[in-house]
């Protein structure tokens, strides 16, 4: 559907993209993460064509956005992360004037009108003017507008920055809608528990380059594989745990968490059960034992975090054993 290779762009001597690759399937909502000043806003304005990369190519389906085409943006919708004002204009207006760019008119502009502002929820709000709305009910007409011409890639840049958790999920429910009806998307958002939630495929960009990518469900799973084992005990049994947990090889260090020990373990799944087993028969009463989940806001700031890595036997200062 959408390919970067070797994207640049600096604005002065700041080099904002420096060489970008990136892939979104058809079909997939991929959610677009990053720090402040890493290059988002910069990567979407030259996906949409509202800006020049000063190198690199940008591919939708078979159309190149850069060789200055137009056909490419039959296929696009973009949601910015703000709305332009209108002030004197009612929805229904606000839509069938959008509808007119896309040549659109008459009657048949009027149905898929209604259609989209029934799918976003903001049917019985036609006759209001635009100025009127909520932030919400804004970025919903905003997305409606952005499917006038049903574009196959839908980029969103922070549609639901500043939106109650009520909004956002709402929101979040219509692009789950969308997917399902065929449709890809690429949403940039800071609300990365939600993006977890419901998108496909993430990138994570950092300094103008790609750091991480792939499908959510894989890259998830590998972030819990390399959490820590999270060991409860009943009573005060902690010192015997942690001379058992020290003689094993697979043990890497051990962090006391009040009544909790976290232990990062390189061992596999029947290495982590064999472990189990020698607390068990020591007389260790475990009260759980599991891998810490992973999240994706973890994993964000693990990735993104420029500070050196701290490499410690934690249980030597923590737990003065």
């Amino acid at each position: 559907m959408l390919s970067i290779r070797g994207l640049k762009k600096a604005y002065g001597k700041a080099q904002v993209l420096d060489g970008l690759d990136m892939d979104v399937e058809d079909g997939a909502l991929y959610g677009f993460i990053g720090p402040n000043g890493a290059g988002k806003t910069t990567t979407i304005k030259i996906i949409t064509g509202l800006l020049r990369a000063d190198e690199g190519i940008v591919t939708l389906g078979d159309m190149d956005i850069g060789n200055g085409g137009v056909n490419w943006r039959k296929e696009l919708g973009y949601v910015p992360d703000f709305f332009g004002v209108y002030d004197n204009l009612k929805v229904g207006e606000y839509m069938e004037f959008f509808a007119a760019c896309y040549g659109i008119e008459g009657l048949t502009a009027r149905k898929r009108c209604s259609i989209l502002l029934d799918q976003v929820g903001l049917e019985d709000r036609r006759g209001a003017y635009v100025d009127s709305l909520s932030r919400g009910m804004k970025q919903r007409l905003c997305l409606a507008r952005a499917l006038i011409h049903d574009p196959s890639l839908l980029v969103l840049d922070e549609p639901t920055s500043g939106l109650d958790p009520r909004t956002r999920a709402e929101f979040k429910e219509i692009l789950s809608e969308l997917r399902d009806q065929g449709k890809t998307i690429l949403i940039s958002s800071h609300v990365l528990s939600e993006l977890s939630e419901f998108c496909t495929d993430v990138g994570i960009i950092d300094r103008g380059r790609m750091v991480l990518s792939g499908n959510i469900s894989q890259i998830l799973s590998q972030v819990n594989i390399s959490n820590p084992l999270i060991i409860s005990l009943y009573g005060d049994q902690t010192e015997k745990a942690v001379a058992i947990l020290k003689a094993h090889p697979y043990v890497k260090t051990i962090t006391i968490r009040g009544a909790d020990i976290a232990v990062r373990f390189s061992g596999d799944d029947e290495d982590q059960a064999i472990l189990l087993q020698q607390l068990v028969d020591a007389d260790v009463p475990v009260k759980s034992f599991s891998r810490e989940k992973g999240s994706l806001e973890s994993l964000f700031m693990e990735i993104t975090d420029d500070s050196q890595e701290r490499t410690v036997l934690k249980f030597e200062t923590e737990s003065n054993l």
